[in-house]
C-alpha cells in the first residue's frame, strides 16, 4: 500500500473516532501542512438512515460536515506526524456552509479539504465534499485541539 493511501485501520490509529461516528473510510493521498483526499462509503447500514427520512434515506448534512472535519483532522495530525493519543479536535466554527445535492445510500463521498491557515493553534480549512464529481458540499471550517 502507498504510503499516502491510509485505510479504515490506519486512519482510526490516527483518530479518537469509532463506529458509528467514524466518517472516513479511506485516504487516498496528501500533501503535509497543505491538502488531503479521502472518502466515505455510505451504505443503507448507516444508523442515522433509521430516521433520516423512513422511505427517502439522505444523509444529514451536519454528519457531511463532521467528515470533512474528520478529514481535515486527518491532515493536522499527519503532518505534524502526531497521532491523536489525548486532546481532541473540536469544531469552534463553520462558515458558508452550502449543500448543493442529497447524498444517499450507494453514494462515494469524495472530500477535499485545504489548510487556509494555522493561527494560535486553531487551524482554518476549506472543505469539499461531492459524489461522482458533483459538490455535495461545501464550506469553510476551524478545528481547535484540546
Amino acid at each position: 500500500m502507498s504510503e499516502k493511501i491510509l485505510d479504515i485501520n490506519e486512519i482510526m490509529k490516527w483518530l479518537p473516532h469509532r463506529y458509528p461516528f467514524v466518517m472516513i473510510d479511506r485516504v487516498v493521498d496528501y500533501d503535509l501542512g497543505n491538502w488531503i483526499k479521502a472518502y466515505k462509503n455510505v451504505t443503507i447500514n448507516e444508523q442515522y438512515f433509521t430516521g433520516h427520512f423512513p422511505g427517502r434515506p439522505v444523509m444529514p448534512g451536519v454528519l457531511i460536515l463532521e467528515a470533512l472535519a474528520q478529514t481535515g483532522g486527518m491532515l493536522t495530525l499527519l503532518t505534524a506526524n502526531d497521532p491523536l493519543d489525548g486532546e481532541p479536535f473540536y469544531y469552534i466554527g463553520v462558515n458558508n456552509a452550502r449543500f448543493k445535492r442529497v447524498v444517499v445510500p450507494g453514494d462515494r463521498l469524495d472530500f477535499e479539504v485545504k489548510i487556509l491557515k494555522v493561527r494560535q493553534g486553531v487551524s482554518v480549512y476549506e472543505g469539499v465534499a461531492s459524489v461522482d464529481g458533483e459538490i455535495a458540499c461545501k464550506a469553510e471550517f476551524m478545528l481547535k485541539r484540546g
